[in-house]
């Protein structure tokens, strides 16, 4: 029976390199010979995975964590997050020396010149520091947010808006997206798309913004290298990422 792969980058594709190990790329395209579907499901937004879309002939993809969506290349499913809700948080980080930065399909950038902790964050994306556009969000759509601030002031944010989702990926930095917009809420969208069945989808992850797609999955896969949490969720536990921990998930569920 044909599944839809749905695939993790950071951490699940990409090693702790953030480089595509040989044996996941041979996985992935037998698989695809073997007649299943790949798509990829990530945190990051569509022109920061242009790479590995090109590398693994991917043309389906849950993007931002479920807020922007495409199957074949078309753009499926668009949820940006309110513009005065974004003003009252970009406010309320000002005012507490908290940067933002902002994306849409195209493109990142900063409420600041520079940020130390944006250039640390940003940087193990292997990218650099964005430019600087205080009123994009007003101007245009905007996807998804990152708020610069450490765990211990993270609450604040939780507790002042209740409108949208902040999920940490950093030391320094949590996503904001739209309430109850997830990979989960994603992977919805795209089996409308594919003609698949929510039994037929086995998800891959390793992070926290994992989780939701994991539970929604028929199936779920996390990596040796992943949150407790993650790893708690999981059908199945993997080896590490730089340990060809992909490609040994792949032959255990004989997808090859």
């Amino acid at each position: 029976m044909s599944k839809l792969l749905l695939l993790d980058i950071d951490g699940t594709l990409l090693d702790s390199h953030k480089k595509l190990p040989a044996s996941a790329k041979e996985a992935l395209q037998q698989a695809r010979l073997n007649g299943h579907d790949l798509a990829i499901a990530t945190g990051r937004g569509p022109f920061m995975i242009t790479n590995v879309l090109k590398e693994l002939d991917i043309d389906t993809y849950i993007t931002f964590n479920g807020q922007y969506v495409a199957h074949k290349g078309e753009a499926i499913h668009k949820q940006a997050i309110d513009a005065d809700v974004l003003n009252d948080i970009f406010e309320f980080a000002d005012q507490r020396d908290h940067p933002l930065v902002f994306m849409n399909e195209n493109k990142m950038v900063s409420s600041i010149d520079f940020h130390p902790d944006i250039d640390e964050s940003i940087k193990t994306l292997k990218m650099a520091h964005p430019e600087v556009d205080k009123e994009f969000y007003l101007n245009n759509d905007v996807y998804q947010a990152l708020v610069f601030c450490e765990e211990e002031e993270e609450q604040q944010y939780h507790d002042t808006f209740k409108q949208v989702d902040f999920v940490r990926w950093h030391r320094v930095s949590c996503d904001i997206t739209p309430k109850g917009g997830t990979k989960a809420s994603g992977i919805k969208h795209l089996i409308k798309a594919t003609g698949h069945s929510i039994e037929e989808t086995i998800a891959f992850g390793d992070g926290l913004n994992d989780l939701q797609m994991m539970d929604v999955a028929g199936y779920s896969v996390a990596m040796e290298n992943g949150h407790e949490e993650t790893k708690k969720r999981a059908s199945y536990v993997t080896d590490h990422v730089d340990n060809d921990g992909l490609a040994k998930a792949f032959k255990h569920l004989k997808l090859i």
